[in-house]
């Protein structure tokens, strides 16, 4: 009984004490903004098509559709052309600033916006990485995705060195900036009605809004440090939670995924793969379709191995060596599908969903080997660098880019 509240007790210290993962929460930060923002711009000349208000899907079948289903889309506000333009750029700016890691909580919470408004503005458009998007932008607002591989980070690093050095520190005026016209912008998208047809989306973001306000009082006004610590507990625990969810939401992708395929019958007699290979849709290279389909072999197995990839992949998680064994798999499969179905955005998302499970060390490696390239290309100093984590999947509150170094909005 003791050796069990032993181990209770560590684990609810371990969640929350830290914001577990930041080296993989960085990663599902970067790849996930990264992967919209290169669709935005990739889909720029065809924005009008795809969600203006005089595309296809128009702005009055658009506003039938939410009105029933109660989706959240900013979009529908105003059907005029200015008001179209300018959220797109905004939501290109918000992945740019979420990608960088720039006052990451804002900007989490600004992409969240892009996606759901541009998404359910077209529910057509989209060919499966737009729902693992949907879904992780929604998430990626509970995590402390900016500790590390960020302009938050390195600016909380400054900070600390000069407070080691007993600089004074400059007052923080762009986040303080940042929540008034975040808190403006809510005031009058409520006043004006236009959170009547949903309030979830509303709700979150008004809680965001106080959240924030409120993490910059205690930290400016608070005369002890229990406010402080307790908002870091609040954050950390929430933080802990949205990254199991996200590990969660991978595994039961993959797992419906291969169950689902283990019950049709292309899939059982090894010919699913075939087809969309000669869909003129999927086929960006047919010269690769064709030798790839040339032989009966080589669809099979393929068909069969993706199969029993999928389903075995969440109980691999009890064993590291297999689970790394499996991701490689899993995401050279992905980046084939990228180059030989011509489906490169969902490939970028579904490898990103795979990175929640990328070893720290690797990862730890992996900046490392960043960190070193940017030195020899003369894009930054040494002393510009991200301080890592001071444990494998740890980082203390002071060392966060949510410690104690003014507002991060």
């Amino acid at each position: 009984m003791n050796r069990l509240s032993l181990t209770l007790s560590r684990g609810i210290a371990r969640v929350t004490e830290s914001a577990l993962g930041p080296y993989q929460s960085a990663v599902i930060r970067i790849g996930f903004a990264g992967t919209w923002l290169l669709f935005l711009l990739r889909e720029f000349p065809y924005r009008q098509e795809l969600y203006g208000p005089a595309g296809p899907w128009g702005w009055n079948l658009a506003k039938e559709l939410t009105a029933d289903n109660h989706a959240f889309t900013a979009l529908l506000w105003s059907d005029g052309q200015l008001w179209f333009e300018c959220f797109y750029l905004l939501a290109i700016l918000a992945s740019a600033a979420l990608l960088l890691g720039w006052r990451t909580r804002t900007a989490s919470v600004l992409f969240m916006v892009g996606v759901l408004s541009l998404q359910n503005r077209s529910v057509f458009v989209g060919d499966g990485g737009d729902n693992v998007l949907h879904l992780m932008s929604f998430y990626l607002v509970f995590t402390r995705c900016g500790q590390v591989w960020s302009l938050d980070a390195r600016r909380a690093a400054h900070a600390q060195r000069a407070r080691a050095r007993g600089e004074r520190v400059p007052a923080d005026r762009v986040g303080p900036a940042l929540w008034a016209v975040f808190g403006l912008a809510l005031l009058l998208a409520a006043f004006t009605g236009r959170f009547d047809n949903d309030w979830l989306i509303p709700a979150l973001l008004w809680t965001a809004w106080a959240v924030l306000g409120l993490w910059w009082a205690v930290g400016r006004w608070a005369k002890s440090q229990q406010p402080r610590i307790l908002l870091d507990v609040v954050a950390n625990v929430l933080h802990n939670g949205a990254l199991f969810v996200i590990m969660a939401e991978a595994c039961l992708i993959y797992a419906t995924a291969g169950w689902y395929k283990i019950q049709g019958s292309r899939w059982q007699d090894g010919t699913a793969v075939y087809y969309p290979l000669h869909l003129d849709y999927f086929s960006p290279w047919p010269g690769l379709a064709d030798l790839m389909s040339s032989s009966g072999t080589i669809m099979m197995a393929v068909a069969y191995g993706t199969v029993m990839v999928q389903v075995a992949f969440p109980f691999t998680l009890f064993n590291r060596r297999v689970k790394n064994v499996l991701l490689v798999l899993m995401m050279t499969e992905h980046a084939m599908i990228a180059v030989v179905l011509g489906l490169p955005f969902f490939s970028l998302a579904m490898i990103t969903a795979d990175a929640v499970f990328l070893p720290t060390p690797f990862l730890r490696r992996l900046g490392a080997l960043v960190a070193r390239a940017r030195g020899r290309l003369g894009r930054g100093r040494p002393d510009d660098r991200t301080v890592p984590a001071p444990r494998s999947l740890d980082v203390s509150p002071e060392e966060s880019p949510q410690g104690r170094v003014g507002f991060t909005a």
